[in-house]
């Protein structure tokens, strides 16, 4: 049922009236009566008897016919809900969307089936046929059930070993590669990618379906061949690629940390037809595929690289009906390749036989509402449930994508050295010693004569990028003589005590004032109290400064330290960098790409695009030169990731420029994010990352979650929580707006045991109807 109470998060039975027989069908909505109130649901199963010894309802309607939650995003579901301490009905939300009944009645498209080695051409073959009607007690024989849908063991995914997959799916030689049709799904092993076996031969452990002769090939094997043949270009600079591509096609479920190729040419950035090659690979072998990116400007790039490859987009920018048009034809088996962001993760296709999730550093690819999941992590359970290949894809690595392949659950997925030494960027830091020889200033200055150099250069050649770290104009000021920051004096507003009686225009209630009092208590205009204290902007040039806090203009300003009314800028942000380089280059036009308006792409005249992260536009052709602006604000945040995803965002940023194209990165050369971009190595430093944070014991060499709430709500919680041995509560600590928040940290192998405890805390709060509530987030991105 649709109702976030944990302590309700489990399925429920009804019987099923005679007028209902029909359309009441396992995965379609319904509504039934409960508690007196009339709910939301999904009809899981029907059965011909309930283990329920009292009195049960009927269901009050269906709501729709149409099986919108299929049995593995059903498993999925409750999968993911367990992992991070959720309700499944919260994740439904993420996984299906809203009903659009206009929709729903159009006419199906005829389904095509896949070019396979059995089939000539089409898509993915649609599900099974109808299923088996009921009785209208629910008797009869079970009809197509949706199996795992009950909070259970077995079905929440992988275990906690091996970085938390089981055993048996950590990664193996190409010889003890299983056909699929040779082994249960649950224990496909992973494809060597270092190497395949030999033509005709059937690997030790695999039981070999027919025996082929001394000159005759397997049919799966001719598939995977003709695959890497057709489609191998875009893998070629991968030793890996084809046994990927072969693997895929052959119906086995490899699974990859895949390090992408440098460099964007007329064709292009080179990953979007990597996975365009993927899919049809996959696609060969009669299976489906799910590919999701951060954003919309990622979606087109995938879409076009896909050309004529049937397949749908759903992004955010759809709406409601068309994006629930391009949902229900995968779910209906029209379509078998599917791309998109975040909700994506859930799409229904039939047959999943590959997974693939790019850029997973990004945050984007964390949910902002509850249970909170990561799509890495649920595309990790769905490919395990379903026996699919997984392809954890990016230019640079995560700590957790590399914990994958330290533990052999996947295998690593790099190109060629030469390859990337063609095709990388030529790095240069501002402040070596031998620039400093040369320009003196050049350590002060934030944009010092080796950056203009690189501009000026590459303005002759084509468009330039400039990364700016932050937006805005100038987001933060300070004192032009102490240099103390500039902070708001202004007294905030206090909203006045209404009269006895009189109706709280917030709170819409009467306000009972207390008998000793005899009047109201109302705020003066000349009430003293705690100044804001909040930070100065300026918008623009000719602005006045303002609270970033309050609003208030700060035009009367003046320093509480030495008096002085001038100011100056601490942080420079992408707008104010624009028109600083408007005015050097005055015959250039000057691009932004940020929170107002990003560009996808930019023409290949020359032009400087001042772009925030993440927002760079991709240019026809490549960027001729790049400069990335203010390091220091990247590797100074007060972040665990702080580091890793400098390293990200700056390796995002070259791979637009040109092969061999001049790349300048203002910040220290001693760092070690900065080296690995001058070595363009982000595996060993991915690899040296996930060491630190095993020794300091952080995730992803551990669990950890966080209760965040007020303070006797987080103490309740933990003390009820029953934690495993061995855990370690880090707080309550206070944080933002009055609450406090907890850690908790256990060893990665008590991770399920961790959400069974925080998850069963909830429930007997939630039973007892407690009034604050707790927030339980395991293994956030901002933890620190």
């Amino acid at each position: 049922m649709d109702t976030p109470l944990p302590h309700l998060d489990r399925p429920f039975d009804y019987l099923v009236p005679t007028t209902m027989d029909a359309e009441a069908v396992p995965g379609c909505r319904v509504r039934v009566r409960f508690a007196g109130q009339l709910a939301d649901g999904y009809l899981l199963e029907r059965l011909s008897e309930s283990e329920h010894e009292g009195r049960l309802s009927f269901l009050e309607r269906v709501i729709s016919p149409e099986p919108v939650l299929t049995p593995d995003i059903a498993r999925l579901a409750r999968a993911v809900a367990d992992r991070y301490a959720g309700t499944m009905s919260d994740v439904l939300r993420l996984a299906v969307p809203p009903r659009h009944a206009r929709v729903e009645a159009e006419a199906r498209t005829p389904a095509r089936r896949a070019a396979s080695p059995d089939a000539a051409d089409g898509d993915v073959p649609p599900p099974a046929a109808e299923p088996v009607r009921a009785t209208a007690d629910a008797g009869g024989p079970r009809s197509s059930p949706i199996e795992g849908a009950g909070p259970t063991e077995q079905d929440a995914g992988p275990t906690e070993q091996n970085g938390g997959f089981t055993e048996q799916d950590a990664g193996s030689t190409g010889q003890d590669a299983a056909h699929e049709d040779a082994a249960p799904a649950a224990a496909i092993h992973a494809v060597t990618l270092q190497g395949e076996a030999t033509p005709g031969e059937a690997a030790p452990h695999e039981a070999a379906p027919q025996e082929a002769g001394p000159h005759e090939v397997a049919p799966h094997e001719a598939a995977g061949r003709r695959a890497a043949r057709a489609y191998g270009d875009a893998w070629r600079a991968y030793p890996a690629g084809a046994s990927f591509l072969e693997a895929l096609a052959e119906g086995r479920a490899p699974r990859a940390v895949w390090t992408a190729l440098p460099g964007t040419d007329a064709g292009g950035p080179s990953w979007p037809h990597a996975i365009a090659a993927a899919a049809r690979a996959t696609l060969d072998g009669g299976r489906g595929v799910v590919v999701v990116v951060p954003d919309g400007k990622d979606v087109a790039l995938v879409t076009a690289a896909l050309g004529e490859t049937p397949h749908v987009a759903i992004t955010a920018d759809l709406g409601p009906a068309e994006r629930y048009r391009r949902w229900l034809k995968a779910l209906r088996g029209e379509i078998g390749i599917v791309v998109g962001n975040r909700p994506a993760a859930y799409a229904p296709v039939a047959r999943l036989g590959l997974a693939v999730v790019w850029d997973d550093g990004d945050d984007l690819h964390a949910e902002r509402h509850a249970p909170y999941p990561h799509t890495r992590e649920v595309l990790g359970l769905r490919a395990h449930q379903a026996g699919a290949g997984l392809l954890v894809g990016g230019y640079a690595r995560t700590a957790e994508a590399t914990a994958l392949a330290e533990t052999g659950w996947a295998a690593p997925l790099v190109p060629d050295r030469t390859a990337v030494r063609a095709r990388a960027p030529r790095v240069r830091p501002a402040g070596d010693d031998a620039e400093l020889a040369r320009d003196q200033a050049a350590r002060a200055a934030r944009l010092p004569s080796l950056a203009w150099r690189a501009l000026r250069e590459g303005l002759e050649h084509g468009p330039v990028l400039v990364q700016v770290p932050r937006r805005g104009y100038l987001p933060a000021l300070a004192c032009r003589h102490c240099r103390a920051p500039a902070r708001c004096s202004g007294l905030p507003p206090v909203r006045p005590v209404p009269a006895s009686g009189a109706a709280d225009p917030v709170l819409a209630e009467p306000v009972l004032v207390e008998p000793v009092l005899a009047k109201p208590m109302l705020a003066e205009p000349t009430a003293t109290g705690p100044v804001c204290s909040g930070p100065l902007a300026l918008r623009g040039g000719h602005a006045v400064p303002y609270c970033r806090w309050c609003g208030r203009i700060a035009g009367d300003w003046r320093c509480p330290s030495c008096g002085g009314t001038g100011v100056r800028a601490v942080i420079v942000g992408a707008r104010r960098t624009a028109e600083e380089l408007g005015r050097a280059f005055p015959s250039v036009a000057v691009r932004t790409s940020g929170r107002d308006g990003v560009l996808a792409t930019v023409s290949g005249a020359p032009a400087l695009v001042v772009a925030t992260p993440g927002a760079e536009p991709v240019p026809d052709g490549g960027y001729a030169a790049a400069v990335l602006l203010d390091g220091w604000a990247l590797l100074g945040r007060p972040d665990l990731r702080a580091a890793e995803e400098a390293l990200r965002r700056w390796t995002n940023a070259a791979a637009l420029l040109r092969p061999a194209g001049e790349l300048v990165v203002l910040a220290d050369a001693a760092v070690p994010a900065v080296q690995a971009l001058l070595r363009w190595d982000p595996v060993t430093f991915a690899e040296r990352e996930l060491d630190e944070r095993a020794e300091l014991g952080f995730p992803p060499a551990v669990r950890m979650a966080t209760l965040t709430g007020p303070g006797a709500a987080v103490r309740e919680t933990l003390a009820g929580a029953g934690l495993p041995p061995g855990a370690q509560v880090l707080g309550p600590v206070p944080v933002e707006d009055g609450l406090e928040r907890a850690m908790v940290r256990v060893p990665r192998h008590l991770g399920s045991a961790l959400a069974r405890a925080l998850k069963g805390a909830s429930g007997v709060r939630s039973a007892r109807k407690a009034p604050d509530v707790v927030r339980v987030n395991i293994d956030p991105l901002d933890l620190i």
